[in-house]
């Protein structure tokens, strides 16, 4: 054991002094994630606690009373439980299934444009979104819903429609958040299958083209298959966050409206009216610690069972 204690030193020496560049260039990362991801982890204690904040943190946390597993039990106890669980996991299964289906036949499509520069203005104009706040994007989406002067109800006036009351009808919002969040994402998920598609090996392009192999056969007995890897990853990693849904875009676009909230309610809104109605800090962190141990779990789940058909596809 000795011996073997005493190898383990000397090849971590040697492994050090071997790659002591890559060690100080890489110091600074680690610094930063040691103080900002795993030195406030000890937080999550917060989650287990009746937390009230009476002066300081450290002292808040040291006199609040524990609480055990009681801010869980809330989550499930009450009578939405049912409701923003069911919306958090249809909503995020269409936008996982929208997010790399809609991006992947668009990236393929601007693959095919043979005029770079229409390519890149294609891209730009796709990717925009992707960096304008939700709070931004709530106003657009205002602009177009507005029922006094909104672009939608405008149109109907001009057929001779009445004008539709969209901030209190729920039944037109899971489409209505549906096409926001997909117009929002598509152009960074484009971006890294055209990335991808653009690191493929032409060769194998080439001789399929002297087989006679046509655009569709290419793409169906090619592109597809050397995008597995890519398309796997994005699956993991999207249903890792399954749990979680964007703030902005089913509280802010919606404008907040109570009476969107059976189609609007969600995990983290109802994490947040809870904490600005009744300021419970506990309730909050019991919330956020769930969905990253839930999300977690189901990256592992999901990992193990790509590695049990194709290890070689799996994340690790």
């Amino acid at each position: 054991m000795v011996n073997q204690k005493n190898k383990k030193k000397t090849n971590f020496r040697e492994t050090f002094k071997k790659n002591r560049p890559l060690f100080i260039l890489s110091l600074p990362g680690i610094i930063w994630f040691a103080i900002f991801s795993y030195l406030p982890m000890f937080a999550i204690l917060v989650a287990f606690k009746h937390f009230k904040l009476n002066g300081n943190f450290i002292h808040s946390f040291i006199t609040s009373d524990w609480a055990g597993f009681d801010n869980f039990k809330f989550l499930f106890s009450s009578g939405d439980a049912a409701l923003i669980i069911r919306n958090t996991l249809l909503y995020n299964i269409v936008f996982i299934i929208l997010n790399i289906v809609i991006p992947l036949i668009v990236a393929l499509a601007i693959n095919e444009i043979f005029n770079k520069q229409l390519s890149k203005l294609y891209q730009s104009v796709l990717f925009i979104p992707y960096f304008l706040s939700m709070v931004v994007v709530s106003y657009v989406v205002f602009a177009f819903l507005d029922p006094t002067s909104g672009f939608f109800n405008a149109v109907l006036s001009m057929f001779g429609h009445k004008p539709i009351q969209f901030y209190m009808e729920p039944k037109y919002w899971p489409f209505i958040l549906t096409t926001v969040q997909v117009w929002k994402n598509i152009g960074y998920n484009m971006i890294i299958f055209l990335a991808a598609i653009c690191g493929l090996d032409k060769s194998y392009y080439e001789a399929a083209m002297l087989d006679g192999a046509s655009k569709w056969q290419q793409t169906k007995s090619i592109t597809l298959p050397m995008l597995t890897p890519v398309l796997v990853m994005l699956l993991i990693m999207a249903v890792g966050g399954i749990f979680r849904t964007d703030f902005g875009l089913f509280y802010q676009v919606p404008k907040n409206s109570g009476a969107l909230i059976s189609v609007t309610q969600t995990i983290d809104t109802y994490i947040y009216r809870g904490l600005t109605s009744m300021g419970d800090i506990g309730l909050s962190s019991a919330g956020g610690l769930l969905q990253s141990v839930v999300g977690f779990v189901l990256v592992v789940i999901t990992n193990g069972i790509v590695k049990k058909y194709d290890r070689s596809q799996s994340l690790f």
